[in-house]
């Protein structure tokens, strides 16, 4: 029987080239403050965390975050490490329940429950790779021949160059696409217009017979959002998504339940009572937890039954390996989000810079090896050199 005998973190912090910040180029949190300052800087994550877990055998499993890596790495190495070594891994539930009652005074959301979600991460790729078993058959198996994916960029840049994007993803085959918008309420009428300009010509080259989802990533509040809603309308958006902050519930649920447009949310939710509390609202329309924060694999898949007995669609944030299990292996998770390969911008394409594995689309399509046992993720050196890697 395999005991799990070590547990190494180890942040990958990028000194590559970057895409310097654009001026409106998401909407976001910050933008309410007054000052002058990149309001986007915050949101950018040019690190990222590995956490390995090897077995008294050999096996090593890996879980990964990208949120705060350096803080999730203190919170394993010093308060979670030591309840998980000497632990079977195939008593998964009980290592979730261990980790998150002994830091529940301070880790039940946040930094806490990143840090558990990649050693649950690890933990499921271990016994994948124990079975020899890919994930999703650990979870449910295989519900769908292929994965939809959409094209997730799109950020607010000149038209021109917008339409240009549109028509890149267009070509590649995808009938899915997410746009951002660049303005918020401080930028009063003007910045509505601007923002339904970036409507405008997206849906010029993708059409009507496409899905068009819409982002505000919490830059909005919920008088700005019910201003805009009506206007948003006529363009058929198959979401609008964190309209609001996070913590703001009832907002969502009062955007929600307008019944204009469904309302979308929960990248930023955490656990299973984080989102009982969203259902209980009827607060969102889909649900939008990303696997590497939310808790791992071992809270997902509760949440994901609570939310089909709610019929509510679970579309996880980010699309990458941690996710696509989820969704291969649900069928109340119709569709995953894909962030194409770009030079680094936000940070979400470091995940193509530290791992190999993630498959490629095709025509709109991404699917999962029925014979790669695990994850099917491992660490790549070809961008070593472009990483300063703290142990």
């Amino acid at each position: 029987m395999s005991k799990i005998k070590e547990i190494r973190t180890k942040v990958y912090q990028w000194n590559g080239k970057t895409v310097p910040p654009q001026n409106n180029f998401c909407t976001n949190a910050s933008d309410l403050l007054f000052e002058k300052s990149d309001a986007m800087g915050s949101f950018r994550f040019h690190e990222w965390l590995i956490c390995e877990v090897e077995t008294d055998d050999g096996i090593i499993g890996i879980g990964n975050a990208a949120l705060a890596p350096q803080l999730v790495k203190k919170t394993i190495d010093t308060y979670l490490k030591s309840l998980v070594i000497g632990e079977d891994p195939f008593d998964y539930a009980y290592l979730w329940e261990k980790m998150y009652r002994r830091t529940h005074a301070w880790g039940r959301r946040g930094l806490g429950m990143v840090a558990i979600s990649a050693i649950d991460i690890a933990i499921w790729d271990i016994m994948g790779k124990i079975t020899k078993k890919p994930v999703f058959k650990l979870l449910g198996g295989r519900t769908k021949e292929k994965i939809p994916v959409y094209a997730s960029k799109l950020y607010s840049q000149p038209i021109k160059d917008l339409q240009k994007e549109a028509e890149n993803y267009k070509k590649q085959g995808f009938k899915m696409f997410k746009m951002r918008f660049g303005w918020g309420p401080k930028d009063g009428p003007d910045g509505m217009k601007k923002n339904i300009e970036l409507i405008e010509a997206i849906r010029e080259v993708i059409g009507y017979e496409t899905d068009l989802m819409m982002e505000c990533y919490m830059g909005w509040n919920l008088d700005y959002s019910k201003r805009m809603i009506p206007k948003l309308v006529k363009y058929n958006p198959r979401w609008l998504e964190e309209p609001v902050i996070a913590d703001d519930i009832h907002g969502y649920a009062e955007l929600n339940n307008m019944n204009a447009i469904p309302i979308s949310g929960g990248e930023h939710e955490f656990n299973l009572f984080g989102f009982k509390q969203l259902l209980d609202l009827k607060a969102v329309s889909y649900i939008q937890y990303d696997n590497n924060r939310v808790g791992g694999f071992t809270i997902a898949q509760k949440i994901n039954a609570l939310a089909e007995a709610c019929q509510v669609p679970v579309i996880p944030h980010a699309g990458q390996m941690h996710n696509y299990h989820l969704t291969m292996s649900n069928f109340n998770c119709p569709i995953s989000e894909f962030f194409p390969v770009h030079d680094v911008e936000i940070g979400n394409e470091l995940f193509y810079y530290i791992f190999e594995g993630d498959p490629a689309p095709d025509n709109g399509y991404i699917n999962l090896d029925d014979n790669v046992p695990g994850l099917g993720l491992k660490i790549t050196d070809k961008y070593k050199s472009d990483f300063k890697i703290i142990e």
